[in-house]
């Protein structure tokens, strides 16, 4: 455990001397001071340059040109008719239509047509996840990733439930929770006539029912998992790391959902209710408990 906690400090060290010099808006690093100028403009000044065709705007005049370029001829594809804003674009996009892939992996052959997917690639084979989130800390191989898993710890929720009304920050959030409605589960076992809502539920089925895949076993006490996920909540019970904090009374918690669990306590809302009684309650483990002792429900019973 020392020595996992001891690479992740080496890395992020590491990743510090590369890119020593860091916004203090966004945290985000790089390798020059000078790139760090341009960067900082991003957040200090105004967007004055507008896009007539488009309406996107631009704080300073190079990149508002470049852009422009999107809109005329210059740099246009004579296959698709799809026009970029430098050469070099245009270049990587026509092996769209030829086929082209001149960037193999040295270790398992595959082809890629841009080298940034070459890089992004290579780290399934070393593992390497230098984009790192500065509130959680969880590790990406992709800065696209890490800029979608951020969107988790902002206050947006721009997607709306048509059927209940609920908030979600994500799409894929949003697609997810409309299954409790609709009924659908798209995730089906090949081997059996079973099927699930979610894609992990269908994996623990795989491993219990099936023994296909591979269990996460946990190095401390050797319990094991159907999801990495479960193995790393799991290993921060053994560590004493709580890195959700309460807003409200800065109580730590092991895992977000037990952070949304507590956070209740501190609103007047009761969204569970009995069925037999109509009493409602804030958790629905409290439902749980009430039940076994409902008047309503023993008195039912009893009938029986």
């Amino acid at each position: 455990m020392e020595a996992a906690f001891a690479n992740d400090v080496s890395e992020a060290q590491q990743n510090d001397k590369l890119k020593p010099h860091k916004c203090a808006v966004c945290d985000k690093r790089f390798a020059t001071k000078g790139n760090l100028s341009v960067h900082i403009r991003m957040h200090t000044e105004p967007k004055s340059y507008s896009c007539p065709h488009c309406e996107k705007c631009y704080n300073n005049c190079k990149s508002f040109t470049k852009h422009m370029y999107i809109h005329s001829t210059k740099y246009k594809c004579s296959e698709c008719g799809k026009c970029f804003s430098c050469n070099a674009d245009l270049t990587i996009h026509r092996r769209i239509h030829s086929g082209e892939k001149p960037f193999e992996c040295s270790l398992c052959g595959k082809r890629f047509a841009h080298d940034g997917h070459l890089t992004v690639h290579s780290r399934i084979h070393s593992g390497e996840k230098p984009y790192k989130c500065h509130v959680c800390h969880k590790a990406f191989s992709e800065s696209s990733r890490l800029t979608s898993h951020m969107i988790v710890h902002g206050n947006r929720r721009p997607y709306y439930c048509p059927y209940c009304g609920k908030l979600f920050k994500t799409a894929s959030n949003l697609k997810r929770h409309s299954y409790v409605h609709t009924g659908a589960k798209p995730f089906s076992c090949r081997h059996c006539s079973e099927r699930f809502r979610k894609r992990k539920t269908l994996k623990s089925h795989l491993l219990k029912s099936h023994n296909e895949g591979t269990w996460f076993t946990c190095n401390i006490c050797h319990k094991k998992f159907s999801h990495k996920d479960y193995l790393k909540e799991h290993i921060r019970r053994h560590e004493g790391v709580k890195r959700y904090v309460c807003d409200e009374c800065q109580k730590c918690f092991c895992t977000s959902y037990e952070l949304k669990l507590h956070q209740v306590v501190h609103t007047d809302v009761k969204k569970f209710c009995c069925g037999f009684c109509g009493k409602d309650f804030k958790r629905p483990q409290e439902v749980k408990q009430h039940f076994r002792r409902c008047p309503y429900v023993v008195g039912f019973d009893d009938m029986l």
